[in-house]
C-alpha cells in the first residue's frame, strides 16, 4: 500500500519565520526567454519559455569551452598546450575576434581567455581543430556531449555561435543547466569567466560581460548577439554564500537600429548589463534559500513487514534545501510517501520512499529517502505469529 506522511508537512511549516513578508515583486523581463536557476540545487525559481530552443549566439561557447575543460581534467590536455592557427580559423573573422594569424600556436590557455574575454569566432575554430581533429568531428562531439548532459532541447552545427550555416539552437534552461555544471564541476577553470580584460596581438580588449563591472559577486559566464537571436546573456553571481544562474536570451531593442554598427552595440551593450543586474539585485532580494535536512536526519518513520523493528527510520542522502519567496514558504508542502509496509531485512542507505516538495508558483521536486539503519528479519517464531495476526486482523503493519 503506499503511505504518505502527513506529519512531516506540519514538522515543516513550524519552521516559518514569525515575522510577515510583503508579496514578491514581480518578476519580469522583456527577454524572449529567461530563467533563474539555484545554483546549489538547480531549483527553477522562475522561468519564461525557458524550454524553447532559440539561435543562442556566442553563449554557445559555453559548450566549446565545457569540451575543452572536460579535457583538461582528464588530462587530455594541458593549460600550455598549443594548439596551431589554420586558414580556416584565420577566416572565421565575423563579428567578434581574437585577430589570430595563420601559423601562430596559441597556448590552451590563452585560447580560453580569447573566447572567454574576446568572445573570438576565430578562436573556437582552432579548439576545434585541436581536439577534434576538423570542425565537423569536433560539432558532433558538441552534440554527443549535450546528450551526456542532459541538454535535450541544443542543437549544434559550430563551435562559435554564427548563424552560418543556420540551424545552431540552445533553450534558455538547456544554457542555465549548462551554466551550473561549469561552476560545479570545473572550480579550477572557473576563474577565468570573472576576468575583465585580455591583450593578444597588440590589441586590448574588455570582457563583453559588463556585469561583471555592474553586480556585485558576478563571476561569469557569456554574452551573445546576433541578428536571429537579439542579444543574450547568461550569468552567474555570488553572495552571501549564495550562488545563482540568470539566463536573458532574445533581448531586443528597436529603437536603436537607427545608430547602427558600435553605436548601437554599446548602448544594446549596457542596457543588456543592465537588466541582467537588475534581474539579479531582484531574485537575491526575494528568493531566500531554506535548509530542510541534513544527511541523518531523521525525516520520518516507515512501518516494516516482519523486522526485528517494528519500523526504520528515514533520512536523505545529500542536504535538502529550497529556495522560495517567503510568501512561498508559508504556502510550501511536504510529504512522505513510500510503498509499504516495508519487507525486511532493510540495509542501511536503501532506497525506501521520497521526500516530496512543492509550493505555489514552483516545480514541485522530490528527493530519495534511505533507510538510517539496518533492519535485520524477525526469526521464525515471529514471523508466524506476525502473519497469523495479519490474517486474523488483517493488519500487516509492524509486529
Amino acid at each position: 500500500m503506499r503511505r504518505t506522511g502527513l506529519a512531516a508537512v506540519l514538522f515543516f511549516l513550524s519552521f516559518v519565520a514569525a515575522a510577515g513578508s510583503a508579496a514578491a515583486e514581480a518578476v519580469d523581463t522583456s527577454a524572449e526567454h529567461a530563467v533563474i536557476m539555484d545554483a546549489d540545487t538547480g531549483q527553477v525559481l522562475w522561468a519564461k519559455d525557458a524550454d524553447t530552443p532559440a539561435p543562442p549566439a556566442s553563449m554557445s561557447k559555453l559548450m566549446t569551452l565545457e569540451l575543452l575543460f572536460q579535457h583538461l581534467k582528464d588530462h587530455r590536455v594541458k593549460l600550455t598546450d598549443t594548439f596551431p592557427v589554420s586558414e580556416r580559423a584565420w577566416r572565421e573573422r565575423a563579428g567578434s575576434e581574437c585577430f589570430v594569424n595563420i601559423g601562430d600556436k596559441i597556448s590552451v590557455e590563452n585560447l580560453i581567455r580569447c573566447v572567454i574575454i574576446m568572445s573570438g569566432n576565430d578562436s573556437c575554430i582552432v579548439i576545434a581543430e585541436g581536439i577534434g581533429g576538423t570542425v565537423e568531428n569536433f560539432v558532433a562531439m558538441m552534440n554527443a556531449r549535450a546528450k551526456q548532459l542532459g541538454l535535450r532541447q541544443s542543437h549544434f552545427v559550430n563551435p562559435n555561435g554564427l548563424d552560418q550555416p543556420p540551424g545552431q539552437l540552445m533553450s534558455a534552461m538547456d544554457l542555465a543547466k549548462l551554466a551550473r555544471h561549469l561552476v560545479r564541476d570545473y572550480p579550477e577553470y572557473y576563474h577565468y569567466f570573472g576576468e575583465r580584460d585580455f591583450v593578444w596581438s597588440n590589441i586590448h580588449q574588455h570582457n563583453r560581460n559588463l556585469v561583471l563591472e555592474k553586480f556585485p559577486g558576478a563571476d561569469g559566464l557569456k554574452t551573445g548577439h546576433i541578428e536571429a537571436s537579439g542579444y543574450g546573456i547568461t550569468v552567474s553571481a555570488l553572495q552571501n554564500g549564495r550562488r545563482l544562474i540568470l539566463v536573458l536570451n532574445g533581448l531586443r531593442y528597436p529603437d536603436l537600429e537607427k545608430r547602427g554598427g558600435k553605436a548601437q552595440d554599446w548602448f544594446a551593450e549596457q542596457r543588456r548589463a543592465d537588466e541582467a543586474a537588475r534581474l539579479l539585485g531582484l531574485a537575491f532580494r526575494e528568493f531566500r534559500q531554506y535548509k530542510l535536512f541534513s544527511p541523518g536526519d531523521k525525516v520520518a518513520d516507515a512501518q516494516v513487514w516482519q523486522g526485528s523493528s517494528d519500523t526504520v527510520a528515514l533520512t536523505v542522502q545529500k542536504p535538502v534545501a529550497v529556495t522560495l519567496t517567503p510568501d512561498a514558504r508559508t504556502a510550501m508542502k511536504v510529504t512522505v510517501s513510500y510503498d509499504g509496509p516495508v519487507q525486511a531485512p532493510i540495509a542501511k542507505g536503501q532506497r525506501v520512499g521520497a521526500l516530496n516538495v512543492s509550493a505555489p508558483n514552483y516545480p514541485a521536486f522530490n528527493v530519495p529517502l534511505v533507510a538510517a539503519e539496518d533492519v535485520g528479519r524477525e526469526g521464525f517464531i515471529g514471523r508466524i505469529f506476525v502473519g497469523l495476526r495479519a490474517a486474523i486482523t488483517g493488519h500487516s503493519g509492524g509486529r
